[in-house]
């Protein structure tokens, strides 16, 4: 027999699909969920927590939950960027330069995209108005003056960069793992100091193989997740063992 908040969390994911309670409106507060289905706000909390899970509805703290839609999911059958793959879904998105400077290139940076001075951009991202996905970007100096002049509130770097300049990265290498939210991703997010967040590391090159950026991007846990289709006879996804004594990385900006 399902458990009592498994049967408000079915109830209410029949309310989500069916446009019940349409995308971008909040769901009913504790306190009315828990009267209508004779429950504990506890309970009526751990339902809640699935459909959060799910990335149904929005988990920032301090406001009720926002119906984010059906649950979303990104492929890396093709190269998109965060905006392309939000459009193509036809989800309502944004995104918001928190900071950006010039700095020279560290030594595992100067590896990646050469050496000399780099661009790193602080950017928040959101979907249907919540916020779901800290970028921490480092751009190489070619292409630096290009992002430069990019409004800070720029819905798509990548399409805004092909439209000004022609430029197209082509090849993509990603790293997926968790981290835990540091202060400063807390507070962007919305979550608690500490709260799981699915982190995907990436660079990514021209055709020519010239190499354009490098970025830390931390999603929300529940807010997205990622598809990858393999075969026996082809499979892009390569399991990585990780070093516990350096798995914090490099830090841009606080973390």
């Amino acid at each position: 027999m399902a458990a009592r908040y498994e049967l408000i969390a079915d109830d209410l994911r029949e309310g989500i699909i069916s446009g019940a309670y349409p995308v971008g409106s909040q769901l009913p507060s504790e306190a009315e969920l828990a009267r209508r289905h004779g429950a504990a706000r506890g309970t009526v909390r751990q339902a809640v927590a699935v459909l959060a899970a799910e990335g149904l509805v929005g988990s920032r703290q301090g406001a009720r939950r926002i119906v984010l839609g059906a649950a979303r999911s990104q492929s890396f059958a093709e190269l998109h960027s965060f905006a392309q793959w939000a459009r193509a879904g036809g989800h309502r998105f944004g995104g918001q330069v928190i900071e950006q400077r010039r700095r020279p290139a560290s030594s595992a940076e100067s590896a990646r995209l050469g050496g000399g001075e780099v661009l790193e951009v602080l950017r928040l991202r959101t979907l249907e108005g919540e916020p779901v996905l800290v970028e921490r970007t480092v751009y190489a100096a070619w292409v630096a003056p290009a992002v430069e002049a990019l409004p800070g509130d720029c819905e798509s770097v990548t399409q805004a960069l092909y439209d000004a300049a022609g430029l197209v990265c082509a090849y993509g290498e990603h790293l997926i793992d968790a981290v835990a939210a540091g202060a400063q991703d807390a507070r962007l997010l919305g979550v608690r100091r500490g709260s799981p967040l699915l982190r995907q590391r990436r660079t990514t090159t021209t055709h020519e193989g010239r190499p354009v950026e490098s970025s830390d991007d931390r999603y929300r846990a529940g807010s997205v997740a990622f598809s990858i289709r393999n075969s026996i006879g082809a499979n892009p996804l390569v399991r990585q063992a990780i070093d516990l004594r350096s798995a914090s990385g490099e830090h841009m900006f606080e973390s």
